[in-house]
């Protein structure tokens, strides 16, 4: 059988588990896949093809519907409850129409006579891999936001030029760096989605939301037993981005130790999963992102010269929202007719002062902040929807958010006006947020003797910190615990 009847993903030794009760047949076929560039796995029953599925990665399972005095689609219904995502071909000496919709209807990608035909079965596990791979892909987009680049201003085409060129690279590294609320991971999307490796997947990691305890094991995988909670084998992201790209936002939040090991892997293409002794080949573009000053990081010694380097292959600059004030317009639209659509409300215009206000404001939290704005303007503050018809048909001026109107930045200190004043009412989230400026304004930045005056921990005052858009506002190397 050809070679290309198999995807070229399977460079990095896919595993095919064959599950029969005849030693000989499992043999043969392993040694066939083995010349092909799998590696081969056996299982002669269902809880030897179980134990292998807990404990090393298996990419496509061949299971026999027949395996002695055990049901093989009672084995079938027990490996997709431990992995819904794994393909299992069923092989059959005696095969119906009906045992086929069964195995169908239980999860089964496909089934073939036995004994198989290789060209035939080397097709259909090739076209198992790939219906994994689109399926882990498709989950993992609908998992998260997608908002497609809007505007037209200058400094924005400026940005898709430079990803334009980016993208002619298959492998080089980009360092995208930008305020939060920018669109980092927008960018990095674009650059993806204009790149040769748009076909394969995109897997993003916010480098700052997991303990550093546990994000070695999320970047690399690891094997059963590797610590205390690795109850199964585990990929990491770095496999699941195979033949795609890999987004690690925040990337300035890495720690020392595993800056090192992922020089190793930009350099190799290779690394070993925790608590493995394989090294594991994988063909990866990495692209990373960071609203920090990765260069005074370095001469601060909090990150590491050789990765700032390797990382900063192709350096991107996204630029502020204020410095596009002309996208604000179709930005507010679009995230307008958004959440309306959500709700199911009719789409307001937006009155002519209303979108001078937006519009002249400097946006310090930029897209994100923008969009959050919108989205409370539509909850909350537009007259909903009645039995009677009667809603809103416009935003105005009154609408939109004291900061806005006031023609103050909510960086300024929250003394500068009352926080109750006369006759209006403000959101609580909007003291909230009032609150927190402040305090963050009297300890100069320093989160956690702010935290403490307000009475909260310091990782609800993060939290706090990202909802509101108001990430900039603390310096981290004000902080006694940075």
């Amino acid at each position: 059988m050809a070679n290309d009847a198999i995807p070229a993903a399977t460079q990095v030794a896919h595993t095919l588990l064959v599950v029969d009760d005849e030693r000989s047949l499992r043999f043969s076929i392993g040694e066939w896949a083995r010349d092909l560039g799998f590696t081969p796995l056996e299982a002669s029953g269902g809880a030897e093809a179980l134990a292998q599925v807990r404990d090393r990665s298996v990419d496509v399972v061949l299971l026999d519907l027949k395996l002695g005095a055990e049901d093989g689609m009672q084995v079938l219904r027990a490996l997709r409850e431990e992995d819904p995502t794994l393909p299992v071909i069923m092989l059959t000496g005696h095969g119906t129409m009906s045992h086929a919709v069964e195995a169908t209807r239980l999860g089964a990608f496909h089934f073939i006579s036995k004994p198989p035909d290789l060209d035939q079965l080397g097709a259909m596990i090739g076209t198992a891999l790939e219906h994994a791979r689109l399926q882990r892909e498709v989950e993992h987009w609908r998992s998260g936001e997608r908002t497609s680049l809007i505007g037209e201003s200058g400094a924005l085409r400026d940005v898709l030029q430079r990803l334009d060129r980016a993208a002619r690279s298959e492998t080089a590294t980009v360092l995208i760096r930008g305020e939060t609320g920018v669109g980092k991971e927008l960018m990095a999307r674009e650059l993806h989605a204009r790149s040769a490796r748009a076909a394969g997947p995109f897997i993003d990691l916010n480098c700052s939301s997991i303990p550093e305890q546990l994000l070695e094991s999320e970047l690399y995988g690891h094997e059963r037993g590797a610590f205390t909670d690795a109850k199964r084998f585990r990929k990491g992201l770095f496999e699941l981005a195979h033949r795609g790209t890999l987004f690690l936002d925040e990337i300035g939040e890495m720690a020392p130790q595993l800056q090192a090991k992922l020089l190793r892997v930009l350099e190799s293409r290779t690394f070993r999963r925790v608590g493995g002794t394989e090294d594991v080949r994988v063909d990866v573009r990495v692209l990373a992102a960071t609203h920090r000053d990765l260069r005074r990081l370095v001469d601060e010694g909090r990150f590491r010269e050789d990765l700032y380097f390797r990382l900063n292959v192709v350096p991107i600059e996204v630029p502020p929202l204020r410095e596009r004030t002309e996208d604000v317009p179709e930005l507010v639209r679009y995230f307008v007719g958004r959440f309306c659509g959500e709700l199911g409300r009719p789409v307001p215009r937006v009155a002519p002062a209303a979108m001078s206000a937006l519009s002249s404001y400097a946006w310090p939290g930029n897209i994100r902040e923008l969009k959050n704005t919108i989205e409370r303007i539509v909850l909350i503050e537009l007259q909903p929807l009645t039995s009677a018809g009667a809603a809103d048909d416009e935003i105005r001026l009154e609408h939109l958010p004291f900061e806005i109107t006031g023609g103050r930045s909510p960086r300024a200190s929250a003394d500068a006006g009352p926080v109750f004043p006369a006759g209006q009412v403000r959101p609580l989230a909007e003291v909230e947020r009032l609150a927190i400026q402040h305090a963050l304004e009297v300890c100069g930045g320093n989160k956690t003797r702010a935290a403490g005056l307000l009475g909260i921990s310091r990782q609800t005052l993060r939290t706090k910190l990202k909802e509101f858009a108001l990430d900039e506002g603390a310096d981290e190397s004000g902080d006694d615990e940075a």
